[in-house]
């Protein structure tokens, strides 16, 4: 399975927005903010970014940190207090 991980890609005006399909798949059009999320393959990130940068209608290309960030919690247990509540029916 191919590791993903999005850009957020901020654009002038969202007339260019349905172009930007080719360069990965868009998940998400923000009208009020500008700007277009989408995924690729994660060994494509530095070329798509290089890439999309030169674009004319392109302001700002971010990475996404998903996939770096921990999401494994050492505090798995619940408190006893809360699993009491919760069998009570409160």
């Amino acid at each position: 399975m191919n590791e993903r991980q999005g850009l957020i890609v901020y654009v002038h005006q969202l007339k260019h927005a349905k172009s930007l399909r080719k360069y990965g798949h868009v998940l998400y059009i923000s009208r009020r903010q500008k700007y277009v999320a989408l995924y690729c393959n994660r060994e494509d990130i530095e070329m798509l970014t290089i890439k999309l940068q030169r674009l004319p209608f392109v302001k700002d290309v971010v990475e996404s940190y998903r996939p770096f960030v921990k999401t494994e919690y050492e505090n798995a247990k619940p408190d006893k207090a809360k699993e009491y509540d919760y069998k009570v029916g409160l």
